[in-house]
């Protein structure tokens, strides 16, 4: 087991924000907020930075303090040992965030808990002695449990004052009845701590645990919170709901001077996890002389959907949305909190950019509305996208069309109407079936219903804007072309060409053909102010663009990678002006952390080849966990760390957001907006609980860039019924990546099995 100090001081150490990162105390100022005292809303970390390291660990409480605003504040759910010493831990019953179950087999017992008899290990059933033999380990399973074999202790309140010195305290007596009923007194453990621990927050949901601390703290005392929980849900002491209670808050404000509330208290939900229209607790309770505090945010959670799965929306939505703030926000991961509050919160959305980069859109703003509809588009212009995006594809007719897979059945309803007949095998594009746009005119494309992507719906259950799921309609390319050049915000386009080789070869389609024609017929040949991007996974195709046009082409690196040949850049150089590669083969990870970085961006960059990446996402499982679920964060340590060029992102709004917050602008680099130290969240984890390693991915080279040119343009054989599906695999096409040597190879085996048929 490491040792209590050791861990603590090894994560001051390895300092997971760069070490230039520093706390600028913002002064709290008292002009825009409409919180009750005018100041800042608080942050209130609890358990410390809970949603990362064990809840109540030091660690978690130490890096709460590194990563977080000035002024945040510490939340300690206090629980009474058998001898009567006051320990942070977030529950009454122990088996679910420590070890305790391993260390005491026999320990488990039943006592009634607000009258429900409860099975468990409480902690009035240890001392402080026997609780040093149990570790802290985390209590939400959705979270990492690498940190579990770190050996964290049980901390007392004292040696939370005293290790951790925090700027703030607060202590949340959760079970004062039920502590009583067993000879122990939360009210007499406050007043002796309190001659040696600064406390500045008390909070309960029980009013008679407030009858009896009243008056023993003096004027200078800690603050009165009285904490609701779910409105039907009955307070004992009154044997009234909480929902009834809230109804009279002079009576609350006769023992309290704030109230913490549930986040449906002031924004409730629908059943459809939309918001409704918020209540009037915060400006009544500002009337009475309450402040507000509110509960219950994490980055981690289903959050409503019209958040876009982005956490610094939902706590804007909390503390600047032009009509109250809440007083201060309870959360396990105050990093987010600290920069809603201190970077984003009264910035208009036309505000200086304080950081040039590329805000790309993925199929517009594909998270929110169907990718590639008219819908998708024009969220990704409204959201403050630079370039929006086409993955051009080819109807059976000839009409070049935007939508993301050539495959309708992974955009469209397609398969729920009478063209799922034609379904049909292409192994040189997938391995199963599928309803390909080249096997349906235009006119019957129109007709589709599109769908919105659900990436992590099977694994997760997580679900994007069911609302819209099926919102809007496909647009050809000239449409979009249009929409674009109608813009006033727009600076460019991005058309992706994939899979050109297979439609020349055996659908007699020529894609280059299409959209140049398209780009001509939509006045982009004159050098509009709107610039064109060509992208593509294949040379051969961005080589035909440079032939025939004088538009920029981008480079996409399909694979993983490490590392990129010079030689293998130079090429790359002669075809193209830009290169996009994914996420991973700049910041490298393994079972959800990040490993390091590679050199690919700066090898790139170093031949004045500006670099995209691509794909960000706002739900919380796209992101490793050294960004804390926080996709703000992820793209700060993308742009500021690894120095890109432009993110490619089915939620542009989160990343033009992210450029203009006025943190940005600052001198110092400022702890909760800083690029995250890359590898250095492993370093924290026990060796004994480091996940495997890996085979290292490959390095990029000159043989993965070499293809051969794209096939002319080959009349396709006409079918007896159009649509009909062909009985006969097409044979390969020769697109993948090959040397010319290999081709001929395989085009030789091809050809001897063909003659033995």
């Amino acid at each position: 087991m490491r040792g209590l100090r050791a861990s603590s001081l090894l994560l001051c150490g390895i300092v997971l924000i760069q070490l230039l990162a520093v706390q600028i105390d913002a002064q709290r100022p008292k002009t825009q907020w409409k919180t009750l005292s005018g100041f800042s809303p608080l942050v209130i970390a609890r358990g410390g930075f809970s949603g990362l390291f064990p809840d109540s660990s030091l660690d978690a409480y130490n890096f709460a303090m590194q990563t977080s605003a000035e002024g945040t504040v510490l939340w300690c759910d206090l629980q009474l040992t058998k001898d009567g010493a006051g320990i942070c831990f977030p529950d009454l019953t122990m088996s679910n965030a420590s070890n305790v179950e391993v260390i005491y087999p026999k320990g488990q017992t039943t006592y009634p808990v607000n009258g429900v008899p409860t099975q468990g290990w409480f902690t009035i059933d240890f001392s402080l002695r026997a609780l040093t033999n149990v570790s802290l380990i985390r209590g939400i399973l959705s979270r990492s449990d690498r940190f579990d074999a770190n050996g964290y202790a049980i901390s007392t309140v004292q040696t939370i004052d005293k290790e951790i010195k925090p700027q703030g305290f607060w202590l949340n007596v959760q079970h004062d009845a039920f502590y009583a009923q067993h000879n122990l007194s939360m009210s007499n453990f406050l007043i002796t701590a309190s001659k040696t621990v600064i406390i500045d927050f008390i909070s309960s949901p029980e009013v008679n645990f407030f009858r009896k601390i009243a008056g023993r703290f003096g004027r200078e005392g800690p603050s009165f919170v009285f904490r609701f929980l779910e409105k039907e849900q009955f307070e004992l002491t009154t044997n009234r709901t909480y929902g009834s209670i809230l109804s009279n808050l002079t009576f609350v404000k006769t023992f309290a001077s704030g109230i913490l509330v549930p986040k449906s208290y002031v924004l409730p939900l629908d059943d459809k996890q939309y918001l409704e229209p918020s209540t009037s607790l915060v400006q009544d309770a500002h009337k009475a002389g309450l402040e507000v505090f509110v509960s219950g945010f994490a980055n981690d959670v289903d959050i409503a959907h019209d958040y876009s799965f982005d956490p610094v929306s939902e706590y804007l939505s909390f503390m600047d949305n032009g009509n109250f703030s809440v007083d201060g926000v309870l959360t396990d991961f105050p990093i987010t909190a600290s920069a809603s509050v201190e970077c984003f919160s009264h910035m208009a959305r036309n505000a200086t950019k304080q950081v040039n980069f590329l805000v790309i859109s993925k199929n517009g703003a594909s998270g929110d509305y169907p990718g590639c509809t008219n819908l998708a588009y024009e969220k990704a212009i409204n959201d403050g996208a630079d370039v929006i995006d086409c993955s051009v594809q080819m109807s059976s007719d000839g009409k070049p069309f935007c939508t993301s897979s050539i495959d309708l059945g992974n955009t469209t309803m397609v398969a729920q109407t009478p063209f799922r007949n034609r379904s049909t095998s292409v192994p040189e594009i997938s391995s199963v079936n599928g309803i390909y746009t080249f096997s349906l005119t235009w006119p019957e494309i129109q007709t589709l219903t599109p769908a919105i992507s659900n990436p992590y719906s099977r694994r997760y259950n997580m679900f994007r804007n069911p609302n819209e799921r099926n919102s809007g309609k496909l647009l050809s390319l000239s449409e979009f072309l249009n929409l674009a050049k109608n813009s006033t915000t727009l600076s460019g386009v991005l058309i992706s060409v994939e899979n050109a080789a297979y439609l020349r070869e055996k659908q007699g389609l020529d894609v280059v053909k299409a959209v140049l024609e398209a780009l001509t017929e939509t006045g982009y040949s004159n050098k509009t102010t709107t610039k064109v991007m060509i992208q593509s996974t294949n040379s051969s195709v961005l080589v035909d663009f440079k032939k025939q046009s004088q538009y920029e082409t981008v480079y996409k690196v399909e694979e993983t990678i490490r590392d990129i040949l010079d030689s293998a850049i130079e090429d790359i150089k002669k075809f193209a002006n830009a290169v996009v590669v994914g996420k991973e083969s700049v910041f490298p990870k393994v079972d959800g952390f990040v490993t390091g970085q590679t050199s690919v961006v700066e090898r790139l960059q170093k031949f004045r080849l500006p670099v995209y990446v691509e794909v960000f996402q706002n739900e919380f499982v796209s992101q490793p966990y050294d960004f804390f679920s926080d996709p703000t964060v992820e793209i700060n340590s993308y742009v500021t760390g690894a120095g890109i060029n432009g993110t490619i992102t089915e939620f542009p709004f989160t990343a033009a957001r992210y450029r203009r917050n006025k943190c940005l602008a600052s001198k110092e680099t400022l702890s909760y907006m800083a690029p995250v130290q890359p590898g250095g969240l492993l370093e924290v984890v026990s060796p004994a609980a480091l996940p495997p390693a890996q085979a290292p991915n490959p390095v990029f080279t000159d043989a993965d860039v070499t293809e051969p040119p794209l096939p002319p343009v080959t009349a396709k054989t006409p079918t007896s019924t159009p649509g009909t599906p062909s009985t006969t695999a097409p044979a390969p096409s020769g697109q993948t990546r090959l040397t010319l040597s290999l081709l001929l190879s395989v085009f030789a085996m091809v050809l001897a099995s063909l003659l033995l048929l």
